[in-house]
């Protein structure tokens, strides 16, 4: 494997973090190979995520939301043809869309992995058990791919160091509770948070709510009914997904709903207990062997995740 291409559609951070693991574990496999990426959004790795320091080469085709016009075939048959000479080893689509899957098949590749309309795409038609891609490439490769998780240590010492200055020190259980995109209702209602923070007080933990600093409203109304909760992120001239990380490595454990947030805790590899709704826990449930799912969809037959109750993420404590 010389060449090595990931496709990423989503666009949020959490869609870029959660492919962290995937990066590593096949930095770590083929250690002589080039790992490009392609996103059809910003390169989240170069950007607000860069303190992660997770080095992969952009494929840049100068193009907004690739995959998501159908004009992007004729795109990629035009410029990648065979006086291009770019032709990958491996292509990995991390999507679902049939047309999405369509377009990126045409880069001139050797092995195509994708679960698009069950593997239609794929150059081998096996059929995967699990939802974790490193597992699935382990089939499709018939390789045995050792995952690397990200290792908290690496991060930027002044990052590490700030977190101990906030956190210095023990039984504290974090909480992350808003959503960033609005487009379906994923939050579950601060009133439950706030009952479930004042619980674990009994067992001498500690609330910690990871909020970003403009939500003053929502920070006093936590403060005024938790006057024991802590708020890291407003006392810190830092601010950054990777201190998100840093703080959460000094936590017991973690509850969040589906959001960016819970994959930034997620690679601090601490246990965790994570709310859905309508979005799906297989495809964005952290992938270790610490978290604890409540999918109201599983529990309750609904896509509503007011359905879950304090009591029932309590037990899970």
């Amino acid at each position: 494997m010389k060449k090595i291409l990931i496709y990423n559609s989503g666009g949020g951070l959490g869609d870029s973090i959660q492919i962290i693991p995937l990066i590593l574990s096949l930095k770590n496999h083929y250690r002589r190979s080039n790992i490009f990426y392609l996103g059809a959004h910003s390169n989240h790795f170069e950007g607000k995520l860069k303190e992660y320091n997770i080095k992969v080469q952009t494929l840049e085709l100068n193009l907004k939301y690739f995959g998501f016009r159908w004009w992007h075939f004729l795109f990629v048959k035009k410029n990648f043809n065979k006086k291009n000479k770019i032709k990958f080893d491996l292509i990995i689509d991390l999507q679902t869309k049939f047309r999405n899957s369509l377009i990126l098949k045409k880069i001139p590749h050797v092995q195509f992995y994708s679960t698009t309309f069950n593997n239609l795409f794929s150059t081998k038609k096996i059929k995967y058990k699990s939802k974790n891609y490193i597992e699935n490439l382990s089939i499709f490769l018939n390789e045995k791919i050792k995952t690397i998780n990200f290792n908290c240590s690496k991060l930027p010492k002044n990052l590490i160091n700030e977190a101990k200055k906030l956190l210095p020190k023990s039984n504290y259980i974090g909480f992350s509770i808003t959503q960033g995109n609005e487009y379906r209702k994923k939050s579950w209602s601060v009133y439950k948070f706030i009952s479930l923070a004042n619980k674990t007080l009994i067992k001498n933990k500690t609330p910690v709510f990871f909020i970003e600093k403009n939500q003053e409203q929502l920070i006093e109304k936590i403060k005024n009914q938790v006057p024991e909760a802590l708020f890291p992120e407003g006392r810190s001239g830092l601010s950054c997904p990777a201190l998100v990380t840093a703080l959460s490595s000094r936590l017991d454990q973690a509850i969040s709903i589906d959001n960016g947030v819970m994959h930034m805790m997620a690679l601090s590899d601490i246990p965790m207990i994570v709310l859905f709704g309508p979005t799906s826990s297989d495809k964005f449930a952290p992938k270790n062997n610490y978290t604890k799912i409540l999918d109201s969809k599983k529990i309750h037959g609904t896509t509503d995740i007011e359905s879950i109750s304090v009591d029932e993420v309590y037990k899970l404590i």
